[in-house]
């Protein structure tokens, strides 16, 4: 019986960025399915009355989250260079990940975005750097980049932020399995571990 991990993410977060990195072939070395959650961090943070990031507006917390980032980079080898404009607005992308939740190219189109905005430092929310992405995954460009921009898809969008502040998240990535929440990409292996223990238990 297949289990399913429930990642939601942006791709402002860089911590959503390492999880990004590392859930697909996780959970598929689990034998776990992954269903995509791209959502809007912005309408979270301003209902908390934050203008931006809290990594913007507390610099202490700001700070030590860069160094740490150099850290968690190591440890999970994946490339970093420090994005020059944090966050970085991606509303394009957001739009297409919302597009293609459920299209197996998801993954691979997340995980390309993440490296543009945290490993190469370039301005993501551009319809030319995106038909670059979508080209390069031989996926219809042009296609996907309308639909993307088209009012059903911007309300998908909003529908599904409006929809995990409805369950209680405020930061970003957030896991749920089996309705439980995990935040952070350091409970993303506890997440993986429940929803093995939780297909067990289903098989007794």
């Amino acid at each position: 019986m297949n289990k399913e991990i429930e990642f939601w993410y942006e791709f402002g977060s860089n911590y959503s960025y390492l999880s990004a990195m590392r859930i697909e072939s996780l959970a598929q070395g689990n034998g776990l399915a992954v269903r995509w959650r791209p959502f809007l961090l912005g309408p979270i943070f301003k209902s908390f009355g934050w203008e931006t990031s809290p990594f913007v507006l507390q610099a202490r917390k700001g700070a030590y989250m860069w160094e740490d980032m150099v850290r968690q980079c190591r440890k999970y080898g994946v490339p970093w260079q420090r994005p020059s404009e944090f966050p970085r607005r991606a509303l394009l992308p957001m739009r297409l990940a919302t597009l293609g939740s459920n299209e197996p190219w998801i993954g691979a189109f997340t995980r390309r975005v993440m490296l543009m905005n945290f490993a190469e430092d370039r301005n993501i929310d551009s319809p030319d750097t995106m038909r670059e992405v979508l080209n390069e995954l031989g996926l219809d460009a042009e296609q996907l980049i309308g639909a993307a921009q088209a009012e059903v898809t911007k309300a998908r969008l909003r529908s599904q932020t409006e929809a995990a502040e409805g369950r209680g998240i405020f930061g970003a990535p957030t896991f749920f399995v089996s309705g439980q929440m995990y935040w952070g990409n350091d409970r993303l292996e506890d997440a993986i571990g429940d929803a093995l223990k939780a297909r067990e238990d289903s098989t007794r």
